[in-house]
């Protein structure tokens, strides 16, 4: 047996290194570390609850409007306030686009240029991946963040700027929109549709979201073979990522988009084993036992501190393991459209469970529905007579929660007020769950179980099967260890 280190990663928000034990060219073991200690919710002790709007958003530059949404939603309970209709579609408007263009980011510039590193430089689709993919180089990358930069004026509209807006508040949206603005916003999301039907797909968005299963997808996949996502299939095919990353982890989703009717867009819920159960998140809970903090080695969020603890024999990381009645469960794209029983999604965890293939799948799926949701709803523009903002008043409540989806997966803010400040802040982030260390049982988190039984290449010391495991859960290590 052999042990390799893998990190710093490039490509992967923030900092990140993997252990492995390596037997028969195959990894036996995996420990991922998360490098860095930062202390944003130690920061945040005793401090008015207005600075959670200025300090929580500043944990990332990628997921900002993300941890706005969960930290105004926390604030929203603890003020027994709600955004009118107007104010929570402009929320979801921008969580909507940042989420997209997260998702369009990492299927172009974060995990496609893999294909077209030296060592797949024999296989048929080598020079096709490297004309569009190669970092710095590739055609359709360029064109993709060409495409990004006109979605994301859209947040400019919505938002002031991004990313660290204070646009997103407790009542609502801190800005009224008229009509010209939302007819500006839909050429931007126009624009985006343009480049996923002529570059992604080369067909209709409602045409791939018809796609019912896999059998339907490898048709299309016929069809469409000169597009980007033809092209990822086709590899897929060849080199069997469906076989690759796979997680025995439950799926979690805290559902995502509220609408005025009282529904989510995005459910919230657990697919455990073939079958769907209601989210419990009183059995949310940390487990400390391999991290680098001192407390309860397994308590609720509530009774969590960030405090670290530099002689824990048994740490190797300073991500917390948050696990859901003791079970390891995976967040993101996947588990939200199973969720929501997006049929082709459905059909793919059905066959492969999750893996390297059905993640970025749902990733892109996700992406495209966005675009679409996104039009709808500014086709549907805003009532003329509707608020965007509710005042907030006296506090009401002294805890409040904030569980909502960011493009990485489940984002949860757990606030609580003492003498009109804040007395404690916990953060559990999408790559907390999904990159998390093992457990007081000793039970690898969602990565490392993905990672058991990756086949390496002769030779390799940067193993490219690992680069694509670690890349299809679209990690976020600022917001990890936050």
């Amino acid at each position: 047996m052999s042990k390799i280190i893998i990190g710093p990663f490039n490509r992967v928000e923030g900092d990140l290194e993997v252990q492995l034990e390596i037997e028969a060219q195959k990894v036996t073991s995996a420990r991922v570390n998360s490098t860095l200690f930062r202390g944003f919710e130690s920061m945040l002790q005793g401090r008015p609850l207005g600075d959670a709007l200025v300090y929580a958003p500043r944990i990332c530059g990628i997921c900002s409007v993300s941890q706005s949404v969960a930290a105004a939603q926390a604030l929203s309970q603890i003020y027994g306030i709600s955004p009118p209709e107007n104010g929570q579609r402009a929320i979801n408007l921008m969580l909507a686009n940042e989420n997209a263009a997260d998702l369009l980011t990492h299927f172009y510039l974060f995990f496609m240029p893999d294909f077209a590193r030296g060592i797949y430089k024999d296989r048929t689709w080598f020079s096709d991946s490297q004309k569009r993919f190669k970092a710095m180089q590739g055609v359709s990358s360029a064109r993709a963040i060409e495409a990004r930069s006109h979605w994301l004026k859209m947040m400019g509209t919505l938002a002031g700027h991004w990313p660290h807006t204070l646009a997103i508040q407790p009542g609502g949206c801190s800005r009224s929109l008229n009509d010209a603005e939302v007819m500006q916003m839909l050429l931007y999301a126009q624009k985006l549709r343009h480049f996923l039907e002529n570059s992604l797909l080369h067909d209709k968005l409602e045409n791939f979201l018809a796609l019912e299963n896999e059998a339907d997808l490898q048709s299309w996949q016929q069809q469409h073979a000169d597009s980007d996502l033809g092209l990822f299939i086709a590899i897929a095919t060849d080199l069997s990522l469906h076989e690759l990353g796979k997680s025995d982890a439950l799926l979690m989703s805290y559902g995502s988009f509220p609408e005025s009717n009282g529904q989510r867009l995005i459910p919230s819920g657990v697919y455990r084993n073939g079958e769907f159960h209601l989210l419990n998140p009183s059995h949310i809970q940390e487990d400390i036992s391999h991290a680098n903090y001192q407390g309860d080695i397994h308590s609720s969020p509530w009774h969590q501190a960030q405090m670290p603890l530099l002689d824990n024999p048994d740490a190797y990381s300073w991500c917390k393991a948050p696990r859901l009645k003791g079970e390891v469960a995976e967040t993101g794209s996947l588990a939200r459209q199973v969720m929501a029983k997006q049929p082709l999604i459905l059909d793919l965890i059905q066959r492969y469970g999750s893996c390297v293939y059905s993640r970025i799948l749902a990733r892109t799926l996700e992406l495209v529905k966005l675009t679409v949701q996104v039009e709808s709803w500014l086709q549907q523009g805003f009532s003329e007579t509707g608020h965007f903002f509710t005042e907030p008043g006296d506090i009401v409540h002294q805890r409040g929660v904030g569980l909502i989806e960011a493009a990485r997966g489940s984002l949860g803010h757990w606030l609580e007020v003492k003498n009109n400040r804040i007395y404690s802040y916990q953060i559990i982030a999408p790559t907390t769950w999904n990159f998390s260390p093992r457990d007081q049982q000793n039970t690898p988190g969602a990565l490392e179980k993905a990672l058991e039984n990756t086949p390496l290449y002769d030779g390799e010391t940067d193993p490219v099967n690992v680069q694509h495991i670690v890349r299809s859960f679209d990690p976020c290590m600022v917001c990890t260890v936050h």
